[in-house]
């Protein structure tokens, strides 16, 4: 009872320092309603007993202290500025130190150097907040922040070091962690001229990698010879794991396609087809290591032994997880229909 209340009683501030950050007027209240995030999502992280977790709960903090105290240099300096009327071209200068620390905090390249390695030392729980909720301030926080030249060398990084990054992996949270990278410089793509795109693309990419997580964290897989080996002649229990995979690889005709539609076509339309042909290419990277996975898993035989996994799956979860696949599958479909009949 008392580890389960310490545990609401910060999961309560988490949310709470995020919507101080996002509805604050100020940038110092800003600054404190991502510090007291920090400081409630770092005792959920760390386990007795696992040297693991707290080896991610010290990299987490120390990159985020970093990150905060360049917010925090920032801020002073454009309050100076503002104070002695001195907004010049120093301005811009600033404005990207702002832009790197909100980038730091969510783990965007080229400041995701901690990301990775954070998720690895955390459980799939931990990991769904890390990967969703942590994401919201900072990113909301960058849309006041434009700076056009800083955002394309950004957007470029973050796919590129998302695409390769994910290549030789065999553990399933780097690959969500390099991943979820990729799907950062799609996110900020859609923040260059439309405020709304990218709010529509971080659902989905919510959605969708709730759904994953739930199914790793249900089935206890870490990497991936647990699953070539543990699921051999269940057809269906593969296909619940890797049409959401796919789907989160923005496969079409799968759901996790629709917002990275959206931002091909603000691309489109603002003409920015270099950045658009190098995105769309590099993506094809992260969807190629998905289907290289989803191949292997579907088309080859693994004879080892079927250790565990038997009684994860009870019909409770089978019903929750066949939904999550048909959201997954048919989704697009819906969201079209819903429009022509609109």
């Amino acid at each position: 009872m008392l580890k389960n209340s310490y545990k609401m009683l910060f999961l309560t501030t988490l949310f709470l320092g995020t919507m101080i950050s996002v509805c604050s007027s100020s940038w110092f209240s800003v600054w404190m309603g991502l510090e007291i995030n920090l400081l409630s999502f770092i005792p959920l992280t760390m386990k007795l007993n696992n040297l693991f977790s707290s080896e991610a709960s010290l990299k987490y903090f120390l990159t985020q202290a970093l990150a905060s105290s360049m917010l925090l240099f920032s801020i002073i300096l454009f309050s100076f500025l503002i104070e002695w009327k001195m907004m010049t071209n120093f301005n811009s200068k600033i404005n990207v130190i702002l832009a790197s620390s909100l980038m730091m905090k969510t783990g965007m390249a080229p400041f995701h150097f901690w990301f990775p390695i954070v998720m690895e030392g955390l459980n799939w729980i931990n990991n769904i907040i890390l990967m969703t909720w942590q994401k919201i301030a900072p990113i909301i926080l960058l849309s006041f922040c434009l700076n056009s030249s800083f955002f394309y060398f950004a957007i470029i990084m973050s796919v590129t070091f998302g695409s390769f990054g994910g290549l030789n992996q065999t553990s399933l949270r780097k690959l969500m962690a390099f991943s979820s990278i990729n799907h950062l410089g799609w996110m900020v793509a859609g923040i260059l001229n439309n405020q709304n795109i990218w709010k529509i693309y971080f659902i989905f990419y919510c959605f969708l990698s709730i759904v994953i997580i739930f199914l790793f964290n249900s089935l206890k897989i870490f990497n991936l010879n647990q699953i070539f080996s543990s699921f051999n002649f269940k057809f269906l229990m593969k296909t619940v794991i890797f049409i959401p995979l796919l789907s989160l690889g923005g496969l079409p005709p799968f759901l996790g396609f629709f917002p990275k539609w959206l931002v091909i076509d603000l691309l489109m339309n603002l003409n920015m087809f270099f950045l658009l042909i190098l995105m769309i290419n590099l993506t094809l990277i992260t969807l190629y290591f998905y289907l290289r996975i989803s191949y292997s898993a579907f088309l080859l035989n693994h004879n080892e032994m079927n250790w565990n996994f038997t009684y994860y799956f009870n019909s409770k979860k089978k019903l929750i997880f066949s939904f999550f696949l048909f959201i997954s599958i048919f989704g697009l479909l819906f969201i079209n229909l819903f429009f022509i009949f609109i």
